[in-house]
């Protein structure tokens, strides 16, 4: 399993790793500051750096279902890092940062449209979440401001760690229903926002709600029977 030091700390920008396995195009790591595509969340981009200075990009990072760790995407065609090879880690922290922003601001909208959520997605650019609602109850300036209402309190956001079991008897914290919470080591990951939100997350957010700095509602559009979609953008 590679060790996610994004878990601890989302801010590191660079690290250091051994590779542990390498398949084609793929690169697997000890450990690695790259967050791996999940919950709606794409994955980083970014450098392996090698001792003599070579620069070899990371396109994309997804899980790896045959060892359990994360895989790190070259291009096709580059020549990779040898296995036991000490690399160095580099993401894009410009694009990491706009998505941590976006997913927090999502998590702050869901308390404003008070709806199950029926799926979300988060881009550089953007980001919408999905909600099982009648459209003619959303309206952007309204969801617009309450969500930029409640990022100007500042609050800083805390991780909580509960057991699969608490995660069993408290059902009313999983606001997503297109995304099960990331289970399977016996315990669950919360994002909790005091005083405005707690719900299960593996994703990289920021550490104050004010680091958001505010959103404007691109578009409310209808989506399927049971999914109306507001899109937002970061106001700045």
């Amino acid at each position: 399993m590679t060790e996610l030091l994004f878990r601890d700390d989302a801010y590191l920008k660079t690290a250091t790793a051994r590779v542990v396995a390498v398949r084609d195009n793929i690169v697997e790591l000890d450990r690695t500051i790259f967050y791996p595509q999940g919950g709606g969340q794409p994955g980083d981009t970014g450098f392996l750096i090698r001792d003599n200075g070579e620069r070899i990009a990371v396109t994309d990072t997804r899980k790896a279902p045959e060892s359990g760790g994360v895989a790190h995407h070259l291009a096709a065609g580059t020549a990779g890092p040898e296995v036991g090879e000490a690399v160095g880690l580099e993401i894009d922290w410009n694009r990491r940062y706009a998505l941590m922003r976006l997913h927090t601001a999502l998590h702050v909208m869901s308390c404003v449209v008070i709806a199950p959520v029926t799926g979300g997605n988060i881009a550089p650019d953007k980001a919408r979440l999905d909600f099982d609602i009648d459209i003619t109850l959303l309206d952007a300036d309204r969801i617009a401001h309450g969500t930029n209402e409640l990022i100007g309190r500042g609050v800083p956001t805390e991780t909580v760690w509960i057991t699969d079991e608490e995660l069993d008897a408290r059902p009313e914290l999983v606001k997503t229903m297109s995304v099960a919470p990331p289970r399977g080591a016996g315990r669950v990951r919360l994002l909790k926002i005091p005083g405005i939100d707690l719900q299960p997350c593996g994703g990289t957010h920021v550490a104050n709600i004010a680091e958001i700095g505010g959103i404007r509602v691109l578009r409310i559009r209808n989506e399927g029977k049971r999914n109306k979609r507001v899109e937002i953008a970061l106001r700045g």
